[in-house]
């Protein structure tokens, strides 16, 4: 299935989805697939339910900002410094956050995020709540490949590969087992010598810093940020996706992405008052999609990984 989706994704602008507007819905899809993706990581591995994932790709978007402002627009510069400031971020809010679970720590991430979105409507050099337009989009050795589209959605392609890869393969060796199993019993893991806590930290660090790459690549896409970006409600959304995709599967989360932007431009195009349509489906695909997107399409295989 994953390997499905890819391979739709890589062939869509060849099979007649090469207009300007289809490119920048899919990008966007895919941009925020690699958020839900590392969501995905924390909640489907570790079990820790954040509403404050947002906060992490926003301070990938405020590094381009910022860096942009200062005239620095090189990729080589920007996406590394992108991402260890979103990984630090997660490092000093998850040493806090980890230490609480359940609803505790859904609220202390929320929080967290809604400090760093005030932190941001804040920051009137850069914009403050009316936003800041960025000038063009990175360079990447010196040249405007991001500025062609199709160059674009191979690239947001590229880093969505390398982000599922990471995480499976992180879930897959011997740190992912015991992630799933402090999620299950942490009493337990303790008891046969496993503090679960590095364990989730090293987990929020690395989703932070996926999530930071989603923000480079949001921030590149739209070419504007704004302290919207961060706000709880795009936490929400996230979340949402990897519920819709299917709790556990990181393909799923991609899933979730992709049927989430698309259903929004659809009722978006149908009536001004598209969320009054698209709350009500997401409550049902809750409570009847038991696995998910994910679950729906390979029912055999969700069945077999219980």
């Amino acid at each position: 299935m994953p390997l499905l989706v890819f391979l739709l994704l890589a062939a869509a602008p060849l099979l007649g989805f090469s207009h300007s507007h289809e490119l920048t819905l899919m990008a966007r899809a895919m941009i925020l697939g690699i958020a839900a993706v590392s969501l995905s990581l924390l909640v489907g591995g570790a079990g820790l339910v954040s509403l404050g994932h947002a906060a992490s790709m926003g301070f990938g978007c405020y590094a381009v900002v910022i860096l942009d402002a200062a005239n620095i627009v090189e990729a080589a510069i920007v996406v590394p410094v992108a991402i260890a400031a979103a990984a630090l971020f997660s490092l000093v809010t998850g040493a806090v956050a980890i230490r609480t679970s359940g609803v505790h720590f859904i609220m202390i991430t929320l929080a967290f995020g809604q400090m760093a979105y005030f932190t941001a409507a804040s920051l009137a050099p850069y914009g403050g709540d009316d936003g800041y337009t960025l000038y063009a989009r990175n360079t990447v050795f010196g040249r405007d490949w991001l500025q062609d589209r199709m160059a674009f959605h191979y690239v947001c392609l590229g880093l969505l590969v390398l982000a599922w890869l990471l995480c499976r393969v992180l879930l897959a060796s011997r740190f992912g087992r015991v992630l799933r199993a402090a999620r299950e019993n942490p009493q337990r893991v303790l008891a046969v010598g496993f503090n679960p806590y590095p364990f989730r930290l090293v987990a929020y660090v690395i989703a932070g810093a996926v999530g930071g790459l989603a923000g480079v690549l949001l921030a590149n896409a739209t070419e504007f940020v704004a302290p919207a970006y961060i706000s709880w409600q795009r936490s929400g959304e996230l979340l949402f996706m990897v519920i819709l995709g299917g709790v556990g599967s990181l393909h799923g989360a991609i899933l979730g992405a992709l049927a989430y932007v698309l259903l929004e431009e659809q009722l978006a195009a149908l009536t001004e008052h598209w969320r009054m349509i698209f709350g009500p489906l997401l409550i049902l695909c809750v409570l009847f999609l038991r696995g998910g997107l994910a679950g729906l399409l390979a029912p055999r295989e969700a069945a077999r990984h219980g």
